[in-house]
């Protein structure tokens, strides 16, 4: 490789370190930290722009605001959801003593299979918790027919979604609510953070009742409350970060480009699939290892991190695999032969605006020797 040093799958995109000290200035002159600060109210109108959505409730980190979701809408009982997605999708059902249903995924882009969700409502299901995975849409429309014929709610975990638009839309307007990570690791970061995205102002109370302590006023509290605030340091990286994030995604479908043409005619590689009705946010590269390469899944990670590349088997194990969940009916192996093929063939490579186009050939050079190896 022409280049030694080591490569992740993601790395957050830092502005420079002297742009940020004039936030961290003004957050000091006002003695503001937390609860609702200048930054944080400017954060939240400022991305409900950005991402052509209403309401927008920030949050200290997207599992705090998955939570805080299922608490908005009074979800209780069962909810259909995806074993393809980071445990956080589960755990935050099980912290509501909600009962998590696992059905299969469509092959093609890795999001809930619409068709099972239908097999697997009961008359304990209160709602639907579909992932956007890797930015990819779900098939919205048949999973609100599903939601509407059967009286149920739909809440998505919208972690890999920012700035995704479906046929000119915000994808983040589908569905009761909408859940974003803004977590270090995702294409718009603040350090920490996440979001819920509402349609109207009196679901936005609750939800800012909620994720602070339930409090309505200073001596009353209106609901059983959470911390889940974002404070105001994370606020202004994320203001600082939003007049970068264009910038960001065009870097990141440029690297989207070059992998796809590079990994073009390699047997037993396969591209996750962008749908043509949707904008992308570029913020994973899956490839899918099949019998064709020489090598296992497993083999090929190995022989990246061998030569600095740290790609990321994502998502790998099932949600299902996990002790807490394995003993669900609805976490069967045979329940979920595609999401169980998937997760066993998938592979994360880097992609990252710091990441240059030598890097990415010497990525898929090592992939491609593998490759030759094995002939």
């Amino acid at each position: 490789m022409s280049n030694k040093i080591n490569i992740y799958v993601t790395q957050p995109c830092l502005p420079p370190l002297e742009e940020f000290i004039p936030y961290l200035e003004k957050i000091w002159e006002s003695k503001w930290l937390t609860n609702a600060g200048p930054y944080h109210q400017k954060l939240e109108t400022a991305l409900a722009q950005y991402l052509g959505v209403e309401h927008l409730a920030l949050f200290a980190n997207g599992t705090l605001a998955l939570i805080t979701a299922l608490q908005t809408l009074r979800i209780t009982g069962e909810v259909i959801t995806t074993p393809y997605s980071f445990v956080a999708t589960a755990h935050s059902l099980v912290w509501n003593s909600i009962t998590p249903v696992f059905v299969d995924i469509d092959p093609v882009d890795c999001n809930i299979d619409p068709d099972k969700i239908e097999q697997a409502i009961t008359p304990h299901t209160s709602a639907i918790m579909p992932v956007h995975c890797y930015g990819n849409p779900c098939n919205v429309e048949r999973i609100q027919q599903i939601a509407d014929t059967y009286g149920l709610k739909v809440i998505y975990d919208a972690a890999h979604a920012f700035g995704v638009r479906y046929r000119g839309e915000s994808l983040l307007n589908h569905g009761n609510l909408s859940v974003l990570s803004f977590h270090a690791t995702k294409v718009f970061t603040t350090f920490e953070g996440g979001a819920i995205v509402c349609p109207d102002a009196k679901t936005k109370q609750r939800i800012d009742y909620l994720k602070n302590f339930g409090h309505a006023g200073e001596v009353t509290v209106v609901a059983p409350g959470i911390n889940g605030k974002m404070n105001e340091v994370q606020a202004a990286f994320g203001m600082l970060q939003l007049q970068y994030i264009d910038a960001a995604i065009e870097r990141r479908r440029r690297i989207d480009v070059l992998y796809r043409k590079l990994l073009s005619g390699l047997p037993g590689i396969a591209c996750l699939s962008r749908r043509s009705d949707a904008t992308c946010n570029y913020s994973y590269f899956p490839i899918f290892v099949s019998s064709d390469y020489p090598l296992s899944r497993d083999a090929l990670n190995s022989k990246l991190r061998d030569n600095n590349i740290y790609a990321r088997r994502y998502f790998y194990p099932l949600i299902t695999e996990f002790p807490m969940y394995r003993g669900l009916p609805s976490s069967e192996r045979s329940n979920l032969p595609v999401a169980t093929d998937v997760s066993g063939r998938v592979l994360c490579l880097p992609i990252y605006p710091n990441l240059s186009d030598g890097q990415i050939a010497d990525i898929v050079e090592v992939i491609a020797s593998s490759k030759r190896a094995g002939q």
